[in-house]
C-alpha cells in the first residue's frame, strides 16, 4: 500500500475517532444513575428512564470497543502493518478497508 493510501486511511480512522468521541460527549447524560422522586413518578415511568439508561450504558460499550477498534487500526498504520492480515500476512485488499478501515484480517481468516 502506498504512503498516500495509508495516510489517507489514517485520515478517515481519525474522523472515525473524533465522531465517536462526539457521540460519546453527548450519550453521557443518559448513562448517569437514575434519580427519580418515587412520590410523584409512576412504575412505568421509573421502567422506561430505566430501559433509557440501559440503552445509553449499552451504547457507551459499542462506542468504546469501536474506539479500540480505530486506536489498534491507527497503531497498525504507525508500525507500518496496516493493510496486512495479522493471522496470515497476505494483503488485506483495499475495498475490504475501504468498508472497514479497522479490520485486522483478509477476507479469508475473516470467514475461517
Amino acid at each position: 500500500m502506498t504512503p498516500e493510501r495509508q495516510a489517507a486511511f489514517r485520515m478517515q480512522l481519525e474522523q472515525m475517532l473524533a465522531e465517536l468521541e462526539r457521540a460519546e460527549e453527548m450519550g453521557k447524560d443518559g448513562q448517569k444513575p437514575v434519580e427519580l422522586d418515587q412520590q410523584s413518578v409512576g412504575r412505568l415511568a421509573r421502567m422506561d428512564a430505566l430501559q433509557n439508561q440501559a440503552m445509553a450504558q449499552a451504547g457507551g460499550r459499542r462506542r468504546a470497543a469501536a474506539a479500540r477498534r480505530i486506536a489498534a487500526a491507527l497503531a497498525r498504520v504507525d508500525d507500518g502493518s496496516f493493510g496486512e492480515c495479522s493471522d496470515c500476512g497476505e494483503d488485506i485488499p483495499e475495498k475490504r478497508l475501504e468498508i472497514d478501515p479497522t479490520t485486522p484480517l483478509c477476507v479469508s481468516c475473516a470467514s475461517g
